[in-house]
């Protein structure tokens, strides 16, 4: 029309509008991370139905999603999303067994207002509830993984080292095992006093969340920070309730050891760097001491459990005032101890890089080789053996390795590490 103005934007280019709203949908599901997970503790805790709870969330994070990009946040988003998902529940309950649409419509004409200071607590609560005495361990870490970590089921899989479909069924038995359970979120279960088998399978669920959030096992980014730190501030709550127990000491140290290198893992295009090529100024000191005073407090009632033992690990690597001065022959010695205490393959192959560091890249090839059967498709053992070969001078060897791991993982940041370690062996 004569007169009218219309932005030239080019066919299949995205407009200014909509990158501004991917931007902003990218903020929202960020943030869904974090409430999410308290928002489903609440109503699993009001209600015992988890399957019930979970799909609402489901429903009323995807009502946010569609929404707030477009309608800007609200005032109080936990709020927001504990009140859609709860009509979500009420709408599902009277679609499915009246009786239940009753006592739930009752129950929610007598239940206040959250308390936003308290509700954050209420993440914890539904991991120990998830960790249920009738589940077992793999099962409870499972499905804890996928209500308060927020992992997907192939992360959940690869996490475990089975394929995914078999980790589909474990999570989707367990929640059929704690909805046939008469009372499975009674709140008294989770007093400090009576967690017993609980605490184990709570720890492993806190270790893969912030194992995960700090090498993520796919997509573009290395770090997912908001999973790691949200892994840290859990940690530090049970050990608030546990301050003696050295297991949870030594994990809350193994997070806090780890996370203090981060800032040093990336270059300053975003490319990987090893830990031997860390500028180790860019650690943080403040967070390293915190981790080095648990860590020793933990290593004092003996090294009886795996959290303990890697939080010595770290410590001596933290301690190291170069990668060349690192006390490999201790590592190795507390690799010994933690394969003793552990029968899964990965401390098996970490133990290889220290063999390799002490008796040379033979020694530690020879290891990581009868690795081959366990960790067969994982990118990690090509990864190790490539670094190996490297040190051997192998560098035919080191290439095939580097190239076969860069095919194997899902993490970008990784493929391209691993894709220029041999780029820079092929035109050495």
């Amino acid at each position: 029309m004569p007169g009218s103005q219309v932005p030239a934007v080019p066919v299949g280019q995205p407009s200014e509008r909509d990158e501004r709203r991917d931007d902003s949908a990218q903020e929202v599901a960020l943030l869904l991370r974090e409430v999410a997970p308290v928002v489903l503790g609440i109503l699993v805790r009001r209600y015992g139905d988890f399957d019930a709870a979970e799909d609402a969330v489901q429903e009323a994070m995807l009502a946010a999603v569609t929404q707030w990009p477009d309608t800007g946040y609200p005032d109080n988003p936990r709020a927001w999303l504990l009140q859609v998902a709860q009509r979500r529940l009420i709408d599902s309950v009277r679609s499915e067994i009246a009786r239940r649409s009753r006592e739930a419509t009752a129950a929610l004409q007598d239940v206040p207002p959250a308390d936003t200071d308290s509700a954050a607590d209420d993440t914890l609560t539904l991991l120990l509830l998830c960790c249920h005495p009738a589940l077992s361990p793999a099962s409870a870490i499972a499905v804890t993984l996928r209500a308060v970590g927020g992992l997907t089921t192939e992360e959940i899989a690869r996490a475990f080292l089975l394929p995914e479909t078999t980790m589909a069924q474990r999570i989707s038995r367990a929640k059929k095992r704690l909805a046939a359970l008469p009372r499975p979120f009674a709140e008294s279960a989770v007093a400090p006093e009576h967690w017993g088998p609980r605490l184990a399978p709570v720890l492993h669920v806190l270790y893969v969340m912030f194992t995960e959030g700090h090498t993520a096992t796919g997509g573009s980014r290395l770090y997912r920070t908001d999973l790691a730190a949200e892994a840290i501030r859990l940690t530090r709550k049970v050990h608030r309730l546990l301050p003696d127990d050295p297991e949870v000491t030594g994990l809350l140290a193994l997070m806090l050891l780890t996370d203090a290198r981060r800032a040093a893992r990336l270059g300053p295009s975003g490319e990987l760097i090893p830990l031997a090529e860390q500028d180790r100024a860019r650690w943080d000191r403040e967070r390293a001491r915190e981790g080095m005073v648990l860590a020793t407090a933990a290593v004092e009632a003996g090294l009886g459990g795996p959290y303990r033992v890697q939080a010595a690990i770290a410590a001596l690597h933290i301690r190291a005032p170069s990668a060349e001065k690192t006390d490999w022959e201790r590592i190795l010695l507390l690799y010994n101890v933690f394969e003793r205490l552990s029968d899964n393959p990965m401390v098996s192959l970490n133990r290889a890089v220290a063999v390799a560091m002490v008796h040379g890249p033979a020694a530690g090839l020879e290891s990581a080789n009868g690795l081959a059967d366990r960790l067969r498709g994982n990118h990690r053992l090509d990864a190790v053996r490539g670094h190996l070969y490297e040190m051997a001078g192998e560098r035919a060897a080191a290439i095939e390795s580097y190239t076969a791991a860069a095919h194997l993982t899902t993490s970008t940041p990784e493929r391209d590490y691993l894709m220029l370690r041999a780029a820079k062996l092929r035109a050495s």
